[in-house]
């Protein structure tokens, strides 16, 4: 029971050590299409811009690398 109660302290594992922090592919691809979305709105000002499409082509480029796309589906490609 001690140890069930320890484990849902946040952050922590079952033997109290802090816990390690998790960042994923998915993460990743989440962040590239929210400042995809956040561009195209308008979120940022000029000035900014240079920064974020270097972070962008960076977190891009990573991606493709190591999760490339996938080919779409033959049926899609015919009809766009």
């Amino acid at each position: 029971m001690e140890n069930t109660e320890q484990a849902q302290v946040a952050g922590q594992d079952i033997n109290g050590a802090p816990a390690q922090p998790e960042l994923n592919i998915n993460d990743l691809q989440n962040i590239r299409a929210i400042i995809d979305t956040a561009s195209r709105r308008g979120a940022f000002g000029g000035a900014e811009l240079t920064a974020v499409g270097s972070v962008f082509d960076r977190l891009n480029n990573f991606l493709n690398a190591v999760a490339p796309p996938q080919p779409q589906d033959p049926e899609q490609q015919a009809s766009e």
